[in-house]
């Protein structure tokens, strides 16, 4: 939180120091000044702003004079030093040259200011040079020495071309740009060449005087000693200022410190004229003979700048890159593309920020120039390589997103592609769909394969960051349509590489909508082809998030992969690859199928209505008592008719028992049937096999059937019991009284009459049950002997114990005494077919 304090403070502090000194410059209603970076000129006194052009954005640096820092001088002083301001100003607009500072916005000065737009600018030397400068502003020996070869050149061309001697060299003013060259600043105290009358080059001599204020005169520092000698001012001052400014660089200060004590600075420049220079451990040993050289006393005995740049000290390999970059755009298309095919050896031996900041910028330049593309696209990528994400997309990725939409020439893209990667690593993922993806689709649809086959390689490592609409619209179409038209097995192959390794991205249906089909479209039967439409397959089958449906399966794939496994070409293990693939297809769609076949019977035999035999075998069951009484399920058997037991007669002349001695027979043969529960026979399909029998044949005629005034009519009274003929069953008749008789509703009053065996009478005057052989004819299955039951019944109606028998089939034909027979079932029985 305290940091963000310092650094709200410190925002606001920089915009109130601005709002109080630009208001009402002109400077500001063209350019958006921001914050402050560095100080330069005479005593440090400009004040330098980063800030850009309101209307195109052009980044530049604004120098600030404040005339408040002059308050304190007196009205001569003060007068003088803006006069010598302005002068410095104007004379720097009006020079032009790669090595002296450039001029943006010429010098607008109001009430509190004065201010002039530039160049961008990193810093002063004065900002870099000395013990208590942070690491990051620190330079390299490498930028030390193509910097003095920039000042080389810059004195150079102002004494032979401009014919003007600066007077003022010093660390103030000389400026870094933001490409890290070094400036010539400070042009207050020059002088121009005012020829002689034989036009001999002159320049007027200028003394010292202390009734100036020291800041409005030359510094004394770096002023040569024939000014104060020999009152002479040549361009040779110059050098002897220079020689001072490369002591100062690395010693971290002048040869001696003057400020206004002129007398001093004379018997300094006595002592230089004897040869005694101060101690230059800091030095480099190369370059300690020059540097004196520099500083002889006498100014026809110092180097000319063209000899110094022969020394060793600046045959650099590093030294001499710079350097050529700096002559670059004199240079030819084929003396460039030399330079460039040999700048990836030396960029990694120089130290990054001259590579982020010296080499890069010269590069860039270059995309201008189309031909030269290819020859330095790559080194752009080998800086960009060696560089943090905010330092390529500050410095490396704006100039590369016009270079994104070119085609021409044919290398952009195959470099991009061999870099794809890097730029995936580096680039923003916004800035990777705005820019990267039209660059890949570009790649798809050229015509040389080795891109081709580069872009479809790289395509699934960014897969995550393409939608799905661009998925299903742009990448898929282009990829199938590269597969199907191009001659090119590689090509072809690497596109169903491409698309197996875009699988796991992609939805279940698309894969079955659009991948599938496409895949039976290829016509090529080569078995690098088929062998990748095989890992398609498998990775589509194996996948959980995709997987291949049952009818897909059945349908499609297993027919369309059978023909494959026996395309000529293919080796033994490419063949049981394709044969193990069909073999778990078709383990598949069996195992599916048949779960889903057992699924269906189980719902549609937990939905089917219980047809007769089940209902049987349910009541069966549940009528199986325990000797206690309560079946299986813990509940008694309460149904009504679950005890009786009725045989048949022996005769139809038999005389009806006696009603005690019926309900004492009832009892045992209660107690007997509970004890021995029956067999249950198969009830349903004999009862359905006799329907059928009964009604093809003839011997059904010999059973005596009702007549049709015997029928009762049922009035619509229909029996649940699907085993009863309904229009035999007689519905209940009310009596005359009103009131209901059990014996009206006995189901076998009908047969007992028929049979010739008189009805029970009740001796008590009560109504008895009684029970009669029914009207309704019964169905009972064929094919089964009923002897047997018979004969266990009437043991039992006598009171003996008997098991019940086993239904055996009939081997012999049904007779009609077999139908008359049917009816000798027990009661149980039948009551168990009724319920």
């Amino acid at each position: 939180m305290d940091m963000i304090n310092k650094f709200y403070s410190s925002a606001v502090q920089t915009v109130s120091t601005l709002s109080g000194v630009l208001p009402g410059n002109n400077v500001t209603r063209e350019y958006e000044v921001l914050e402050q970076v560095c100080t330069a000129g005479v005593g440090l006194m400009w004040k330098v702003y980063n800030g850009h052009k309101k209307s195109t954005k052009q980044e530049v640096s604004v120098f600030v004079f404040e005339k408040k820092s002059l308050e304190r001088w007196s009205k001569d002083d003060r007068e003088t030093m803006l006069e010598t301001l302005r002068r410095g100003v104007q004379q720097l607009t009006k020079i032009r040259h790669p090595h002296v500072l450039t001029v943006q916005h010429p010098l607008e000065e109001s009430r509190d200011s004065l201010a002039f737009a530039t160049e961008p600018v990193f810093a002063s030397l004065a900002n870099v040079v000395g013990d208590n400068v942070r690491s990051e502003k620190k330079l390299y020996d490498v930028e030390i020495r193509h910097g003095l070869l920039q000042l080389f050149d810059g004195l150079q061309f102002l004494h032979q071309d401009a014919k003007i001697v600066h007077r003022n060299i010093s660390a103030e003013t000389i400026v870094i740009n933001k490409n890290r060259s070094w400036k010539l600043f400070g042009f207050d105290f020059c002088i121009a060449n005012q020829p002689a009358t034989d036009g001999t080059p002159h320049w007027p001599f200028r003394e010292y005087t202390t009734s100036l204020h020291v800041l409005a005169q030359p510094s004394l520092e770096y002023t040569a000693p024939e000014l104060a000698l020999n009152s002479v001012n040549t361009p040779d001052s110059d050098l002897f200022s220079l020689g001072v400014l490369i002591f100062t660089i690395y010693a971290g200060k002048p040869l001696k410190m003057f400020g206004s004590d002129y007398s001093s600075f004379r018997r300094y420049a006595n002592d230089l004229n004897q040869r005694k220079y101060p101690p230059m451990n800091a030095v480099p040993s190369d370059l300690t003979e020059s540097l004196k050289a520099l500083l002889h006393p006498s100014a026809n005995m110092r180097p000319k700048l063209h000899e110094l740049k022969q020394i060793a000290y600046f045959q650099d390999v590093g030294v001499k890159t710079l350097s050529y970059l700096d002559s670059l755009y004199q240079w030819d298309n084929l003396q460039k593309s030399k330079f460039y095919k040999g700048l990836p050896q030396i960029i990694p031996t120089l130290p990054h920020r001259v590579n982020l900041h010296s080499i890069l910028p010269y590069l860039v330049k270059e995309f201008v120039n189309s031909p030269m593309i290819p020859f330095v696209l790559p080194n752009v990528l080998l800086i960009a390589e060696m560089s943090s994400q905010r330092e390529y997309c500050d410095h490396i990725l704006p100039h590369l997103k016009p270079i994104f939409k070119l085609t021409d020439p044919i290398q952009i893209l195959l470099i991009f592609m061999q870099k794809m990667d890097l730029l995936l690593k580096l680039t923003p993922a916004e800035e990777v769909k705005l820019s990267v993806l039209p660059l890949l689709y570009r790649s798809l649809e050229c015509d040389m394969p080795q891109i081709q086959d580069l872009c479809l390689a790289v395509l699934p490592t960014f897969s995550t960051l393409i939608d799905y609409n661009a998925m299903k619209n742009s990448v898929l179409p282009r990829i199938k349509k590269l597969c199907l038209q191009s001659s090119n097995v590689s090509v072809k192959v690497n596109c169903l590489i491409s698309i197996g390794k875009l699988l796991e991205n992609l939805d279940k249906w698309l894969v079955l909508d659009e991948i599938l089909p496409f895949l039976q479209q290829i016509q090529s039967r080569e078995p690098a082809i088929i062998m990748g439409i095989i890992g398609i397959y498998k990775i589509a089958m194996t996948n959980t998030k995709l997987g291949i449906t049952k009818d897909v399966m059945a349908h499609k794939c297993i027919p369309y992969l059978v023909p494959l496994s026996v395309e000529n070409g293919l080796t033994i293990a490419q063949f049981n690859t394709i044969i193990a693939l069909i073999k778990e297809m078709l383990g598949r769609v069996e195992q599916e199928q048949r779960e889903k076949l057992q699924q269906l019977s189980t719902i549609q035999r937990d939905n089917k209505p219980k047809d007769a035999s089940e209902i049987l075998a349910n009541e069966l069951e549940s009528s199986t008592l325990s000797p206690s009484g309560v079946s299986n399920g813990n509940k008694i058997n309460d149904d009504m008719f679950s005890g009786f037991t009725v045989g048949q007669p022996k005769a139809a002349t038999a005389a009806p028992l006696a009603p005690a001695k019926a309900r004492e027979q009832l009892k045992i043969s209660h107690s007997t049937m509970s004890a021995q529960p029956a067999v249950r026979p198969d009830i349903l399909s004999s009862m359905m096999q006799s329907n059928l029998t009964g009604l093809g044949t003839t011997a059904a005629a010999a059973v005596s059937a009702p007549s049709p005034a015997q029928v009762p009519t049922n009035n619509g009274w229909h029996s649940a019991n699907p085993l009863v003929m309904n229009h035999q069953l007689a519905s209940p008749q009310a009596s005359n009284n009103n009131t209901f008789s059990l014996d009206d509703l006995d189901p076998f009053a009908g047969g007992r009459a028929a049979a010739g065996v008189p009805k029970p009478s009740n001796t008590n005057g009560a109504n008895m049950y009684t029970l009669q052989q029914p009207t309704v004819n019964y169905i009972y299955p064929t094919g089964y002997s009923l002897n047997s039951i018979q004969q266990h019944q009437q043991q039992q109606l006598l009171g003996k114990p008997s098991q019940a028998p086993t239904l055996q089939p009939q081997t012999q034909p049904l007779l009609a005494s077999d139908n008359q027979n049917l009816n000798a079932l027990s009661q149980q029985d039948i009551l168990n077919f009724l319920n």
